[in-house]
């Protein structure tokens, strides 16, 4: 049978856990991306989206890696509320498409695939703007991007000890005890959010994407030498901690841009580079140890195709999926 008349391949949220993609390999596979994308050799325009909630969005976010072969859209939501039915905050199907004829070869779920770029995304940004020798962390939100947040910084650096603070204190008693045994880690509950950023060498906080938001992080709490990511926006970090950056970076500096006229971003320093620019050697990444340093990843469709196109190949390897007619 042709390529063009073959079956659409769709993987289910259950297909794309089953081909248990590592985290490293994602992590590869973005550094790779972030390198094309800083020597201009991607394409992404900037995602649009609809609100049909406050605080809630469903975002298209297309893009093209050439060097990848990868090109596709990925439809996704994120409504804050949902944990109240028992739903996931973030859900969506990506679209993969063939870059020589548009012809889609894949439909797949994408929770899974966010929340592991999310968290490698994270890990890569810490690559080049933490101290290498980076031991302890705090995870502020202990819910699914928490959880690939850790996973992936534990994949490049010698974690030792974890702090982990959620305002739903039985969220984050299951976040120590899952990912304790998991990665083999010691990861202490806090009963303040202070507890998950003063003293600590990395700094996640992945809480939801709130353009009101009563910012917890003050001045005077996050450590000389730390670095912090922030994949909840500006949602977590008060104006005067913001400014205590000795740095600042971002996964895109348009998008940020974009955002900052969007409502966000109101008090957030320009960045001085994106990680297309670092991966690239084109912008410098940690230049002292006690520098503090935060690097504001937004999510991009160019992480999604890169990893899409793994699991797509992984999932044809492997024969998982359903195939359906055109």
């Amino acid at each position: 049978m042709s390529q063009l008349l073959s079956p659409l391949l769709y993987l289910s949220r259950d297909d794309i856990e089953k081909l248990a993609l590592p985290i490293d390999q994602i992590i590869t596979a973005l550094e790779q991306m972030f390198r094309e994308k800083g020597q201009g050799r991607t394409e992404m325009p900037p995602k649009p989206g609809i609100h049909t909630r406050p605080d809630a969005f469903i975002h298209a976010m297309p893009a093209y890696i050439p060097s990848l072969g990868a090109a596709g859209i990925k439809w996704i939501s994120g409504y804050p509320e949902n944990h109240r039915q028992g739903l996931p905050y973030i859900t969506g199907l990506l679209i993969l498409n063939d870059p020589e004829t548009g012809l889609p070869l894949a439909v797949m779920d994408a929770t899974w695939l966010t929340a592991q770029r999310t968290g490698a995304a994270t890990a890569l940004a810490a690559k080049y703007l933490a101290r290498p020798d980076s031991a302890t962390v705090g995870i502020l939100a202990c819910g699914v991007q928490g959880r690939s947040n850790l996973e992936a910084l534990a994949t490049l650096f010698p974690l030792r000890r974890v702090k982990a603070f959620d305002v739903r204190p039985q969220v984050a008693q299951a976040f120590a005890r899952d990912m304790g045994e998991a990665l083999q880690l010691e990861i202490a509950v806090v009963d303040h959010p202070k507890d998950a950023v003063a003293g600590l060498d990395l700094v996640v906080t992945s809480g939801p994407i709130l353009k009101h938001a009563a910012p917890a992080i003050a001045a005077g709490w996050l450590s000389a030498g730390a670095f912090a990511c922030p994949v909840d926006f500006d949602s977590y970090w008060q104006p005067a901690a913001l400014a205590e950056a000795d740095r600042i970076a971002t996964d895109d500096l348009e998008q940020l841009r974009y955002y900052r006229k969007e409502g966000f971003f109101q008090h957030t320093p320009e960045p001085y580079a994106d990680l297309g620019q670092l991966a690239a050697g084109l912008a410098p990444g940690r230049q002292r140890k006690d520098e503090r340093l935060l690097c504001f990843n937004l999510g991009l469709a160019l992480e999604d195709m890169a990893t899409a196109i793994l699991l797509y190949q992984r999932a044809r390897t492997q024969g998982l999926g359903r195939e359906l007619p055109r």
